[in-house]
């Protein structure tokens, strides 16, 4: 309980109620952002890094597909209880059953979708079980909140269809009065009109005796009487009781869809329990996305390490990045510097990274962060001055350090601002030595900022504690923000005063006051921060020429291989040409002189002319089959293209070997080989080899070879992809260039179904981008949203 109340007072003065804030304006689903608002950091080492690692790999699933479909999740806990009490629902809790059992099996779809290796989410993924009989039966049956629809059932769409023909048979009859002859100089005005339920015209008081009926009701100034024509009497009636039939079937379609809820009403709770935890899973993730975080080491020694660590709550153009570690080479940190100088900041950073670790979010730091488990984090920070208690600001600090003093361990984590502060500067500097000698006698990690001299020595003097300093630079008057780790801050009250235009006389008397002992102290700590910027100065400038060199020297080692390959690659492709061609010469060699051979023996015979004619073609036919081997083709193929069309003698191409222009001087043979006049010269190469001018059609091939678009991986776009598009505000032309671009991130990041709003308005936007989507070969189908889904406003787009 103790331990409780310490966390809890921590979450407050660190401010992590606000972290819990921004993480609900990210989630999804008002179920998420609940559980988010109560979200409270664990102790134990394993559920964290079950926490984290579930948060890294809704971070992945989110960098290649977006955000999961969540859709309008509400709660449906309250209702589902209900129906299994025996309960009947209204349409709206119903409808609310239908829209999360979609949201479950859209979500399990997505999950399908991602290829990725077994992940930390798997087993909520794996919990949700669809059922598309009942989510498919609710909404037929229920179009809207308060409507249900004409094909609910048989029953329903026959007695609503009756309903309308007795409407219809009602106000022919009622027509007759209203549309002039006789009776119009009867009524007060020519409409017809409702009272109770039933269908009336308005008649003028002083003939209520001339048009026959019942009257049911009066205007307030008596002048008007409604009465209902005796001639459409049997006809009201009937419409009566059809609206009961009707009420009375809607209550059993209702009673119907109650009782299978009912059914299944445990499926629907761990439905609804599982996407929730999944809605609160992806917003960690997304406010990873906001704060550019990653999740740190979890070491189970006593030690933290933050790398350019940014408090999150401190706008990130004005946030300065600090480096601070606690736990390895000593177990306190002494932080001194000016006022505003950032120290406090510096101390919630600690704390507030630790409860946002420890709830299993992403922390705003570099790669090598560590973190360690705390089982308590006390902080004493801020002016608690109480005036009810008539308390000071001293006492005050006292009796909160009393309570933590009692309550420390060795896993704890204790943050003091001004520590001793408040009281009489000997006094107070004591007490505060003796407070963190107390602390460090209990293990327990301890960060303290102070103004003391004294603090500064003890922390030079004492192993296992180290000094600290916020950077001020003298020239602006301004602190850095810098946090200096290794070296206590400077006095800086006498150089800003000089500064500011206070007289040296002044300053020079000052000093004299001060202490030799102080001086001389102050005097080293000048020295050593000189030389502390000094070596900060030259370890930059070398970092920074390490950093060129390592990658000037990668590029060219990257360059040198690439050219290795390239060059190994050519010259196995000439040595396989070369082999290929004597090969090719030496068939065609023998085969020629085999045919000499033929025609020598025949020298004598009357047949010679005959037989040199054959060789000859025989010769030439032979050469010519074998060409491709003799005068081989350069086989180079563009990756990625296709020709629209067959080429043909006279297209213009591109020889993409050389990067030419040229004119095919043939057709293509079987082989697909072709003369091309490319300037000055002529070649023969493949059709694989050009590309058609006129007409380029480019598609790209995935590693399982089916055709689509180019991915890009890893595009922060497709992380931050949305379903959803708003094109309300702009002109047709402009909404379906934006129209397309959208529909081609999402087929990069895998997304089925979208929602495109361009509002109700004159319909002009909406006929422009359905008109659009419809001609579109990328889209499957594109209808008009429903109720509940924007109707009219909206288009709901299937992708292919």
């Amino acid at each position: 309980m103790e331990k409780t109340k310490h966390f809890d007072r921590a979450m407050i003065t660190l401010e992590f109620d606000k972290i819990r804030e921004m993480l609900a304006s990210v989630c999804p689903t008002e179920g998420s952002k609940a559980l988010a608002r109560a979200m409270r950091p664990s102790r134990a080492i394993g559920t964290v890094r079950r926490m984290l690692a579930e948060t890294d790999a809704a971070k992945a699933m989110q960098m290649t597909k977006g955000m999961p479909p969540f859709g309008g999740v509400s709660d449906i806990t309250p209702a589902v209880e209900r129906a299994d009490k025996g309960a009947v629902l209204n349409p709206a809790e119903i409808l609310a059953v239908g829209r999360m059992l979609s949201a479950s099996r859209a979500v399990m779809d997505y999950r399908k979708e991602d290829r990725t290796d077994k992940t930390a989410l798997d087993e909520y993924f794996l919990r949700l079980i669809p059922n598309k009989k009942l989510e498919d039966k609710i909404m037929r049956c229920i179009v809207s909140d308060d409507m249900i629809a004409d094909t609910a059932s048989d029953k329903l769409y026959d007695i609503r269809r009756r309903m309308r023909s007795e409407n219809n048979r009602i106000r022919d009859s009622l027509q007759k009065y209203i549309s002039g002859g006789n009776y119009s100089k009867y009524l007060q005005e020519n409409i017809v009109t409702m009272r109770d339920g039933r269908y009336v015209i308005p008649v003028k008081q002083e003939f209520k005796n001339e048009i026959k009926g019942l009257v049911h009701d009066t205007s307030a100034s008596g002048a008007t009487l409604f009465i209902e024509p005796l001639s459409v009497v049997e006809a009201n009636n009937e419409l009566r009781l059809l609206e009961r039939k009707e009420a009375d079937e809607i209550a059993r379609l209702l009673s119907e869809l109650s009782a299978d809820i009912a059914e299944i009403a445990g499926t629907l709770l761990d439905n609804y329990r599982h996407l929730t935890l999944l809605a609160f899973i992806f917003g960690k993730s997304q406010l990873s996305y906001k704060l550019d975080a990653i999740a740190p080491e979890i070491t189970a020694a006593r030690e933290m390490k933050l790398e350019r660590a940014r408090h999150p709550l401190i706008a990130a153009d004005k946030v300065v990045p600090i480096t601070v570690y606690l736990g390895h080479e000593f177990d306190t940190l002494v932080i001194t510097g000016p006022n505003t100088g950032g120290k406090t900041v510096t101390l919630k950073t600690l704390g507030l990274f630790a409860l946002m670790t420890q709830a299993g979010l992403h922390i705003p730091v570099a790669d090598g962060s560590v973190m360690c488990i705390f089982d308590d984090i006390l902080a004493d920070i801020g002016d608690e001055q109480s005036i009810e208690q008539s308390l000071s600001t001293f006492s005050s600090h006292m009796v909160h350090i009393v309570e933590m003093l009692a309550g420390i361990e060795d896993r704890c984590l204790v943050l003091f601002d001004e520590v001793g502060a408040g009281t009489d500067p000997v006094e107070g500097a004591a007490l505060a030595v003796s407070i963190l000698e107390a602390v460090r006698e209990k293990r327990a990690l301890c960060a303290a900022t102070t103004h003391y001299a004294e603090l500064k020595s003890y922390a030079l003097d004492t192993d296992g504690v180290c000094n600290a300093s916020c950077e001020f630079d003298v020239n602006t008057l301004r602190p850095t923000y810098k946090l200096i780790i290794g070296t206590p801050g400077k006095s800086n009250a006498f150089a800003i005063s000089r500064k500011l235009g206070l007289p040296d006389a002044i300053i020079a008397r000052a000093e004299s006051y001060v202490s030799g002992e102080n001086r001389r102290f102050e005097a080293v700590v000048e020295r050593l921060e000189a030389e502390r910027i000094a070596m900060e100065t030259a370890r930059t400038e070398a970092e920074m020429l390490l950093a060129k060199a390592r990658a000037e020297k990668a590029e060219m080692e990257a360059f040198v291989a690439m050219r290795e390959r390239e060059a190994e690659k050519e010259l196995e492709k000439a040595r396989a040409t070369a082999v290929r061609m004597v090969e090719s010469a030496k068939v065609s060699s023998d085969y020629i002189f085999a045919e000499l051979e033929k025609v020598k023996k025949e020298r004598e015979s009357e047949n010679l002319a005959k037989s040199l004619d054959e060789a000859r073609r025989s010769i030439k036919v032979h050469l010519r089959e074998n060409s491709d081997n003799l005068d081989p083709v350069d086989p180079k193929k563009v990756e990625g293209y296709v020709l629209p069309r067959p080429l043909k003698k006279g297209d213009e191409v591109i020889l993409v070997s050389i990067g030419q222009k040229g004119v095919l001087l043939g057709d293509p043979d079987k082989n697909g080989n072709v003369q091309v006049q490319a300037g000055i010269i002529k070649t023969k190469t493949n059709i694989s080899n050009l590309m058609l001018i006129d007409g380029v059609k480019v598609t790209f091939t995935d590693k399982n070879g089916k055709k689509g678009p180019a991915k890009s991986v890893g595009d922060r776009a497709i992380a931050a992809f949305n379903p959803e598009i708003d094109l309300r505000g702009n002109y047709g032309d402009d909404a379906c260039f934006l129209l397309d671009k959208y529909l081609d991130d999402a087929r990069r990041a895998g997304i089925k179904t979208l929602r495109v709003i361009h509002g109700k308005g004159t319909g002009a936007l909406r006929k422009a981008v359905t008109d659009f989507l419809r001609r579109d070969n990328r889209v499957a189908s594109v209808r008009i949203g429903s109720y509940g889904e924007g109707d009219t406003g909206v288009s709901i787009v299937e992708m292919k």
